[in-house]
């Protein structure tokens, strides 16, 4: 099947800084970012090189890396609870997604607007539903989703002491799974969940319709890096503010979309 072909034209900001890019952060020469690959169709591992990820957030991130004119490097450094310790450690500048929760705020500065909103969903089996509208309505049940992973601190907390909720190391993982109905219940977001199910060509698995938590998405700037710097964030800021008002993001998810389908299809 040929590739899907998409016509994209950069985005060409009307944008002037004050200031240069060597003034926004001194020390600043680039911005190593990273953050969750398992998270189609905002960010994944680019096939062709599985170093590098490639989704919506990527294509937000080469957008504002030419526009501050600084080199922004996205790659993969690992599995998502790795990239949050190496940002804390200050081994990483920027997580490119991130839900708001107060203990990350101990290690990295949260650069607001948000750039998208996600919803998190409960997904089960067809074959062994369950009954939920409420929080409380899991807690028969047992559960699963991936580790290191947030859904809002205000559920997180509620899960560590209400519900039973274990951890797997892959998304797909936990899929399996449930499948195998070896669990009642994955926790997970509804568009990341859903690509990673047709990709699997995995049948009988549904997202319920009421959802956990809706969610926002930032990008984070970790307290120990050197591209920490007021000038910078709020640069970022302002080309965050004007990318939301032109709807630059649903552009950068229409064109994943269809590169991870393309990409999908081609795997089988």
């Amino acid at each position: 099947m040929k590739p899907v072909t998409f016509v994209f034209i950069s985005l060409i900001f009307a944008f002037s800084f004050n200031l240069s890019a060597n003034q926004l952060a001194p020390a600043c020469t680039v911005i190593k970012a990273s953050g969750n690959a398992e998270y189609p169709p905002y960010l994944w591992r680019n096939a062709d090189n599985k170093s590098q990820l490639t989704g919506a957030i990527s294509f937000l991130i080469d957008d504002l890396s030419t526009a501050l004119e600084i080199p922004i490097e996205l790659k993969y450094h690992g599995p998502w609870g790795r990239v949050q310790a190496k940002t804390a450690h200050g081994e990483l500048d920027m997580v490119s997604g991130a839900f708001f929760t107060k203990p990350r705020t101990e290690y990295m500065d949260y650069i607001y607007p948000k750039f998208l909103g996600t919803n998190t969903a409960v997904w089960v089996n067809e074959s062994k539903p369950i009954n939920f509208k409420i929080w409380e309505d899991l807690m028969p049940h047992q559960g699963i989703t991936v580790v290191d992973n947030s859904f809002g601190q205000e559920f997180d907390e509620y899960a560590k002491k209400f519900l039973t909720i274990d951890e797997v190391g892959s998304l797909s993982q936990g899929i399996g799974m449930l499948s195998l109905k070896r669990i009642d219940y994955l926790i997970y977001e509804e568009n990341p969940g859903l690509a990673y199910i047709k990709q699997l060509d995995i049948q009988g698995i549904v997202a319920l319709p009421n959802k956990v938590t809706s969610q926002a998405l930032f990008l984070t700037i970790s307290r120990k890096s050197p591209c920490n710097t007021s000038a910078l964030k709020d640069a970022i800021r302002n080309l965050l503010i004007k990318l939301t008002e032109e709807g630059r993001m649903e552009l950068y998810l229409e064109r994943a979309l269809s590169l991870w389908k393309h990409q999908s299809e081609s795997s089988f």
